[in-house]
């Protein structure tokens, strides 16, 4: 009898372990839900939404700044937070060719909103979360839409400026190798042209698109339709100019989100080959003649975009942590 006790006894222990491991163990998707700190930080959106308007007063080059962050750091290796991470043995994305040109303004507001986040809540908030809610707010203060955003992300475990080559979208790419990079995040079309919408607030240094203004013994790129536009650009960014010099993306209403982007194509006015592009590619032109009609249909369209965006790659499990210092790895 004793020794049937005892066997029952540790198929018992056995069983606890086992039930033990399952519920401990990281899960294969991590589940994003708007709710996930109502327990934990319930004023988290609060908190970051004052120290982004802090930061907004500032300086109008955050609104931007921060919103391309958020494009940059899910493209490559997901919505992770891996673009914050400081360069330290080796290079870290931050550092990659492709992520020069991040304005510094877009970092500074996330590890501002995490400081305020961490006062309230240490430990809780992920630096990736705080970078999802941040891009919302820049928005919605530069006149764009509100939308609900899903929290629960990890902030990842690897920032390597090897990964970034060839994940982010270029000045001269093409609709369709643009559309094929967006679905391998799973982003649809519509996606891709409603996302490509936040360059209404965007700027870019002279280097990015110089090659379409000077091209050799050719003149400027005829896809620029109005000469008189070609010729402005050329004013602001003589040949040759170093990287210090910046201009608009929309020249039109440059600091108010809104769907003058999608007009300025059909005018001639996009300022990357790939913005032109848009407009004359076959899958793409119907958006943008959307959107450029209607701002409340892109305003929605943007919106989606944006939630599919933060879904992009999501750490969960031992596959992440929660970052003490968004700019360092915990430990």
């Amino acid at each position: 009898m004793e020794q049937r006790w005892r066997r029952g006894c540790c198929l018992l222990t056995v069983a606890l372990v086992a039930a033990m491991v399952l519920v401990s163990a990281p899960s294969a998707k991590a589940k994003l839900s708007p709710g996930y700190y109502r327990t934990t930080c319930p004023r988290v959106e609060s908190i970051v939404r004052s120290a982004v308007a802090r930061k907004v007063r500032e300086t109008f080059v955050t609104v931007p700044a921060t919103l391309r962050l958020f494009f940059h750091d899910c493209f490559v290796q997901g919505c992770d937070a891996s673009v914050m991470i400081a360069s330290g043995s080796s290079d870290a994305e931050k550092d990659a060719p492709d992520n020069e040109s991040l304005a510094g303004d877009g970092f500074d507001t996330v590890v501002r909103a995490k400081a305020a986040v961490e006062k309230a809540c240490p430990g809780v908030v992920s630096c990736a979360d705080v970078l999802a809610l941040a891009a919302r707010d820049v928005v919605s203060m530069s006149s764009g839409p509100r939308w609900t955003v899903e929290l629960g992300r990890l902030d990842g475990l690897v920032s390597r400026a090897g990964d970034v080559a060839g994940r982010l979208p270029g000045p001269d790419m093409r609709p369709d190798a643009l559309a094929a990079m967006f679905a391998d995040n799973n982003l649809t079309v519509p996606d891709m042209v409603a996302l490509s919408g936040a360059h209404t607030v965007g700027f870019s240094h002279c280097a990015r698109f110089a090659g379409r203004l000077y091209r050799s013994g050719a003149g400027a790129d005829p896809s620029y339709y109005r000469a008189s536009y070609a010729r402005q650009l050329m004013a602001a960014c003589p040949r040759d100019v170093g990287p210090t010099i910046a201009v608009d993306m929309d020249p039109v209403t440059p600091t108010v989100f809104d769907n003058a982007y999608y007009a300025n194509l059909a005018r001639g006015l996009g300022l990357f080959a790939s913005d032109q592009a848009l407009h004359d590619g076959a899958a793409s032109r119907p958006a943008v003649e959307g959107f450029a009609r209607n701002q409340t249909l892109f305003f929605e369209a943007f919106k989606e975009a944006m939630v599919k965006l933060g879904r992009v790659g999501v750490k969960s499990g031992r596959r992440g942590e929660i970052r003490r210092d968004c700019t360092a790895f915990n430990g």
